[in-house]
């Protein structure tokens, strides 16, 4: 079954990132940061919408300097001691995920294979670790690998 947010998950989001979630017709918004703050960040989350021919979640964050999308978001895991949530999107054994920060800072992480997730981060370098290691979180949250079938040769 495809992952819908619910009004519950708006009630979670909008505790974990401190700011109240305000229904706008067919989104979500979230307002981050503080009216001085140097870093202000909206979060829209368009559950259930057309995208193409398929139907899906829709992510999109605004900052003064960028525009992301987060186009099938599976999911979401909050981090109380990290102060973020991070959404996902998983395809065909690749990950992407955009994760918020309460004060209003983001990051984004594109298909990155999912073996690296649960593999040793020491044996990774350095600009491939981080994106392991931040998206590691939503392993729990996850469906299955889906099994390959071996390819069958011709004779």
């Amino acid at each position: 079954m495809a992952f819908g947010f619910t009004d519950r998950d708006f009630k979670k989001l909008s505790k974990a990132l401190g700011s109240p979630a305000k229904f706008k017709g067919t989104n979500v918004r979230f307002e981050l940061g503080r009216k001085d703050s140097q870093r202000p960040l909206t979060l829209e989350i368009y559950p259930d919408i057309p995208i193409g021919k398929r139907r899906g979640n829709l992510v999109s964050v605004y900052t003064p300097s960028a525009h992301l999308q987060l186009h099938f978001c599976t999911g979401y895991i909050i981090s109380d001691m990290l102060n973020e949530v991070t959404f996902i999107g998983e395809e065909d054994g690749k990950i992407s995920g955009i994760i918020i920060e309460k004060e209003g800072a983001c990051s984004l992480y594109a298909n990155v294979d999912r073996e690296i997730l649960s593999g040793d981060f020491t044996q990774l370098g350095p600009e491939v670790m981080l994106s392991g290691i931040a998206l590691s979180l939503t392993e729990t949250i996850l469906p299955e690998p889906k099994k390959r079938r071996p390819k069958k040769t011709s004779r």
